[in-house]
């Protein structure tokens, strides 16, 4: 029998998984899972109250931001979500991404003496601020597909941020990293008051009260309840937090210590709804964002995959291993070199996505040998019907190596999948705004995100920083469908891995047959064979990174390929993906033992 120190290793930190860990979630009602069981909490009690599968992710949303603020996440960052609503038909991608402030532009970065856009930890972190989304994320979806009014979903955070919530391990764990009261103690008070006792980790369960984020959280339930209808209210906790009393005090924090960020950009800030790219694979229909995120990354992958037999090499072999990690390194440098805005830019995405090219790439694959050094982008524009418009895209970008950390939210994030009895789907991965990169501001309880980071600043590319528009994100997340019927939500945070670790789910559940917790828990793998997405943009050639539970043998082969292979914590962490029977209507889901993640269901 496990020790009480084994089954709460299993729950709140990462270690490596057992065969066999929680069960997975069945439900008839609503599910819901999350990066924490206080999170999840917030939702199920918006489903339990009559709401729907909008409410209660918008409900657990706003939770996260007072439960999980450690996890790379707050009030003041942004969110990319995916959503089916059966009653309209809407399958559709929600861009909540936080943008370039106006006055950022290559120009101003190079007036700061900086070639690359930096972020923190250190006195830097103001350059990267970003407008925050994530709070017009939720009241867009709550507007057009909820049913609660705004403060019914914002009670469950108001109460955890007033009358406080235990601190747990995970949280505990990052506040116990030096960075995090540095960079405090950079733009004093910072957090310290507010996360430490006397400037001392605090001990496991001990309260923690947030009344800044309290006042922002109970100040938009406020402004909501002024209205005479649902909607209007709703409204009006939009014009608050962007153009009000929360919106003035977020400019003011940002321009306090040199961010760029004024009330203007705030003000002229929406989210937007898209419609989805896509991609297929054996009979299944895979949805997501387009090149403003890393989403195409997995529909590349998945379209160069098409070409081998993945069951009958077995799951996590070390052919299998080799084989996605390959077609991994060839997309991501399709995403260093094509992906960027398409607002802004124009995107070959019909020809990074069409299986012509995929075939074409996927034949560079050596079943015998790794890529030992960044492999070189494709054209797709020779497979695309849009006009490149003499662009200068750099196909090579700027490299550096080194022992020195990526600088990314690999262990920041969260993501939040609800699904319900009416065949509602929708997920969010929300992030931005670390303790140990950016700036804590007590007045608002929380950090700004510091997105901007992910820009370069080489004009042509199409990921170039410019006035208002989108960074290209690591945030992703999936719908799928199977005969035109949404059956599955996919999801899971990790900075650059994630778009890897999505697709090791999805794999695991369509090929290899494993239910949702199955899915989920299985042992991952990543590679880091091309620029972190994070400031300064480290990359380490030819390196895989396996978790523990992928066996000695297994690595000492993928050794023998020419892989340089290392041993990791986590590839990812968080993950989540929910399903709905089309047959029977059950739902499924299940929770992440990589970190405190709960999946609940009714």
């Amino acid at each position: 029998m496990a020790s009480q120190q084994e089954r709460h290793e299993l729950e709140q930190s990462d270690v490596a998984l057992p065969e066999s860990g929680r069960p997975v979630i069945h439900a008839n009602k609503g599910v819901i899972s999350s990066g924490h069981y206080l999170t999840s909490m917030a939702g199920m009690r918006i489903l339990l109250s009559g709401g729907n599968a909008f409410d209660s992710l918008v409900a657990a949303g706003f939770a996260a931001a007072v439960v999980e603020p450690i996890a790379s996440y707050s009030l003041a960052a942004e969110g990319v979500f995916m959503l089916y609503h059966p009653a309209s038909g809407d399958l559709l991608s929600l861009s909540a991404q936080g943008v370039a402030p106006a006055d950022a532009t290559v120009d101003y970065y190079k007036s700061q003496g900086v070639n690359r856009i930096p972020t923190g930890p250190g006195m830097q972190a103001p350059l990267s601020f970003t407008v925050p989304g994530v709070v017009d994320g939720f009241l867009t979806l709550l507007e057009q597909y909820g049913t609660m009014s705004i403060s019914d979903v914002l009670a469950p955070a108001i109460e955890y941020a007033e009358q406080g919530i235990p601190h747990y391990e995970y949280m505990l764990a990052r506040l116990e990293s030096p960075s995090t009261l540095e960079q405090f103690r950079n733009f004093p008070p910072g957090g310290s008051e507010i996360f430490y006792e006397n400037l001392q980790v605090p001990s496991p369960g001990s309260q923690l009260v947030q009344p800044g984020l309290a006042d922002v959280l109970k100040g938009l339930a406020s402004a909501g309840s002024k209205a005479g209808d649902r909607l209007e209210g709703i409204q009006e906790a939009r014009r608050s937090f962007y153009q009000g009393d929360i919106g003035r005090t977020i400019a003011e924090c940002s321009q306090s210590v040199g961010g760029i960020m004024d009330l203007d950009d705030l003000a002229s800030y929406h989210a937007q709804f898209e419609s989805p790219v896509k991609t297929t694979f054996q009979g299944y229909e895979i949805l997501g964002h387009d090149s403003w995120t890393q989403g195409p990354v997995l529909m590349q992958t998945l379209n160069m995959l098409n070409r081998f037999d993945l069951k009958s090499m077995g799951h996590n072999s070390p052919a299998y291993i080799h084989t996605v990690i390959e077609a991994l390194n060839l997309a991501f440098a399709d995403r260093e070199a094509h992906y960027g805005d398409p607002e802004y830019s124009t995107i070959p995405i019909d020809g990074l996505l069409s299986m012509e090219y995929a075939n074409q790439r996927s034949r560079e694959i050596d079943p015998d040998r790794a890529s030992t050094n960044m492999v070189p982008a494709g054209d797709p524009w020779a497979f695309s019907k849009r006009s490149n418009g003499g662009s200068a895209v750099r196909t090579e970008p700027v490299l550096s190596t080194g022992s020195v950390s990526g600088g990314g939210d690999e262990d920041g994030t969260t993501h939040v999948s609800v699904l319900d009895s009416e065949g509602n789907m929708v997920c969010g991965t929300i992030s931005g705004g670390s303790f140990s990169k950016s700036v804590f501001f007590p007045k608002i309880g929380c950090a700004l995100s510091t997105r901007i980071e992910m820009f370069n600043n080489e004009p042509g590319h199409p990921n170039v920083v410019e006035p208002g528009k989108r960074p290209r994100t690591t945030l992703i997340n999936y719908i799928v469908t199977k005969d035109g019927v949404p059956v599955m939500t996919i999801g899971c945070p990790g900075g650059d891995d994630q778009a890897q670790a999505n697709l090791q789910i999805f794999l695991n559940a369509v090929v290899f047959g494993m239910d949702p917790q199955q899915s989920v828990e299985a042992p991952r793998f990543a590679t880091e064979n091309f620029p972190n997405s994070f400031y300064p943009h480290v990359y380490h050639p030819g390196r895989l990174n396996l978790e523990e539970g992928i066996p000695l043998t297994t690595a000492q082969a993928l050794h023998a390929m020419g892989h340089d292979v290392q041993r990791a914590v986590n590839c990812g962490m968080g993950a989540t993906i929910s399903t709905r029977n089309p047959e029977t209507g059950t739902l499924s889901t299940g929770g992440d033992p990589r970190r405190a993640c709960y999946a609940m269901g009714w």
